[in-house]
This record gives structure tokens, C-alpha cells and sequence, in this order.
């Protein structure tokens, strides 16, 4: 008697477990990941074929302005996960022109995730006060974006942005949801490896 009472209270205990787990799991799954950063040029194109264009196309992405200076970034690796939780690292986001060229001049950034491909895109973003720039344009974040991201998130588009006017700094190159992280990466095969070195012939 005293075992199937032991039963019956084991069995839920563990369905609970279970489905903490399983909850938890979803909870911590990589939504989207992004490896590699492409700094902002404010124009991406000129109209008409004169060496010099008097009109310009300014680059916007996702409808987020670009700012008036050329932006370049040495490196950018960041996760988001399903739950909205997201870390972002960047290395060296510096103007590429102007009299500061080469460094950052006290700007605050704040990360923004765009999922869908056309119009209306849905927006996410990690606090708009965002965190500063080091002089060399290292920062870190770690936040949880609003409103929490769809799942999937379709054709998705990460922004490094001011937080002093919302234009967008650098962007980010999403992966593959096949590709483990760069930690884990294993040496590719070669194609054709080179043949295994002969065993010294022994001496008579």
C-alpha cells in the first residue's frame, strides 16, 4: 500500500519536472544569432550619371535613418533567445570620417531586432537609454527587447543605434541556424588531405 501511494505521488512530481524542463528549454533557445558587423555609409547611392550627384538616396534600413557620418566596426557577435533575452559584443564602432575619425566621441547605443520581410516589420529593442561607447568603440549589452520577438523571426535584421537620435550605427550578419557557434566550430574537411607521412624504414 505504502508503495503505490509512493507512486501515485512520484508520478506527478515528475510530469511537473518534465514540463519545467521542457518550458525552460524553449525558454533558453536561440532565436536568431548574428556573427560579423557592417558599419553604416549614410548614402548608398547617387541619381544620375554626372561625376558628381546632386541628388542622393540616404541609406535607410527597416525605415531607421542613417546618421550623418561614416560608421565602421571591427567586430560584432550577438544572441537573441526566444524568451527576448539578448548579448550583444561589439568591437571598434568608430566614425570612419570626419575630425574624430577613429574613435567614438561619447555616444550611447542600444540594439534593435527586425523580424519579417516587407512591411510592416516588427520591432524590438533593448532599452532606448542604451550603453556607452567606449573611446575605442567597444561595448557590451546585455538587455531583454520590447516587445518580446515572434518566433520564427523571419528575414531578421539586427541595428546598433544613438540612442541620442535612433540612427542606426552598424548592423549586424545574421547565420545560419544550422552554424554552431564559433567556439564549437570544427576544422573543416579538406578535400583532399595530404597523404599520412611513411614510417621510418628500420635501421639493419
Amino acid at each position: 500500500m505504502k508503495g503505490k501511494i509512493a507512486l501515485t505521488l512520484t508520478i506527478p512530481l515528475l510530469i511537473s519536472a518534465v514540463l519545467a524542463s521542457t518550458a525552460l528549454a524553449a525558454t533558453m533557445a536561440i532565436l536568431v544569432s548574428f556573427n560579423g558587423g557592417i558599419g553604416v555609409i549614410p548614402v548608398s547611392s547617387g541619381q544620375g550619371t554626372e561625376n558628381i550627384a546632386t541628388v542622393v538616396n540616404r541609406n535607410l534600413v527597416r525605415g531607421v535613418q542613417p546618421p550623418g557620418q561614416i560608421w565602421v566596426i571591427d567586430d560584432l557577435v550577438a544572441k537573441v533567445f526566444a524568451d527576448g533575452q539578448i548579448t550583444v559584443r561589439g568591437k571598434g564602432l568608430v566614425l570612419g570620417g570626419g575630425d574624430n575619425v577613429g574613435r567614438a566621441t561619447g555616444q550611447s547605443v542600444f540594439a534593435t531586432l527586425f523580424c519579417g520581410a516587407v512591411a510592416p516589420f516588427t520591432e524590438s529593442s533593448t532599452n532606448l537609454a542604451g550603453v556607452p561607447l567606449a573611446t575605442d568603440g567597444d561595448f557590451t549589452i546585455n538587455d531583454v527587447l520590447t516587445p518580446t520577438p515572434p518566433t520564427p523571426c523571419d528575414s531578421p535584421v539586427l541595428l546598433i543605434r544613438n540612442a541620442g537620435n535612433l540612427a542606426w550605427f552598424a548592423a549586424g550578419i545574421p547565420r545560419a541556424n544550422n552554424v554552431v557557434p564559433d567556439e564549437m566550430e570544427a576544422v573543416p574537411p579538406m578535400d583532399n588531405p595530404p597523404p599520412a607521412p611513411a614510417e621510418p624504414t628500420p635501421m639493419p
